[in-house]
């Protein structure tokens, strides 16, 4: 257990939130800042549609892309609408505050890998840095950094990392390792050395799109536990167990096929 307030005990310690635009990084934030203090935030722009699909298409394919970006412009909203009580009853019930950042305490980029951002680093020196729903972090990134550096993934990795990690459980029927991980950040996609995972519960109710929420419920206190143990020198590495896969979106006809087939929503 942490202790309830924390904040004073870290007064000299620098936390940095390096992260991507979204509710979840509100989330992290606020639940950071209400343990510890939050220095700064960093936060770079949403990368170019164009650009994120065209680097796909060369990986995936176009059929397989052209089904991923109609799920996405298709299914995703169409849940959301559903879902949107749901969501906001689960984040209030859990304490998670999704309300904006203070823009006092944010720096905006274009992207995580500028050379801004390495000097940003360098100039705050911070004890931890907590990422959050950034682009990979370059290795070069990542040489400048001289503490330790912190992710909390939507999925039980090595299992099921990328994107989606609860989705792809359940369709596997895999519902042992339906969960979140918090690990240190390198340079692979969700390859760091684990530091706590946790298992999520999921109902009749859950879908897609809830299935994040239930995450970031089970993940923040994780979170909170990980940073605790690197601002006092704690930090203990699990063994990584599992077969490693990357998971990418469902396309729109895998998500028909296996809400038929398979129940999962």
């Amino acid at each position: 257990m942490l202790p309830q307030n924390s904040k004073p005990l870290m007064e000299s310690k620098k936390i940095l939130l390096l992260a991507g635009e979204g509710d979840s990084t509100h989330i992290v934030f606020h639940a950071l800042d209400k343990a510890y203090g939050v220095h700064s935030v960093i936060i770079e722009g949403r990368e170019s549609r164009k650009v994120f699909i065209r680097r796909r298409i060369k990986r995936l394919g176009f059929f397989t892309v052209a089904g991923q970006v109609l799920f996405q412009f298709i299914i995703v909203p169409a849940l959301n609408i559903f879902s949107r009580k749901q969501i906001a009853e689960y984040l209030l019930k859990n304490n998670l505050d999704n309300s904006e950042i203070p823009e006092s305490k944010i720096k905006r980029v274009n992207s995580v890998n500028d050379k801004t951002v390495a000097s940003l680093v360098e100039e705050i020196k911070p004890d931890v840095i907590v990422v959050n729903g950034t682009r990979i972090i370059s290795k070069k990134l990542l040489a400048v950094i001289t503490c330790p550096i912190i992710n909390t993934h939507a999925g039980i990795t090595p299992m099921y990392r990328g994107v989606h990690g609860a989705y792809w459980a359940l369709v596997n029927k895999d519902e042992a390792h339906c969960g979140v991980t918090v690990h240190m950040v390198d340079a692979g996609i969700d390859t760091g050395k684990i530091l706590y995972q946790d298992i999520i519960a999921v109902n009749s109710s859950d879908n897609f799109v809830t299935y994040p929420s239930k995450q970031l419920a089970a993940g923040v206190p994780l979170l909170l536990r990980a940073v605790d143990d690197a601002l006092n020198n704690k930090i203990i590495l699990q063994q990584t167990v599992g077969k490693s896969n990357l998971w990418y979106h469902p396309t729109i006809w895998q998500y028909f096929y296996y809400r038929l087939f398979r129940n999962v929503k």
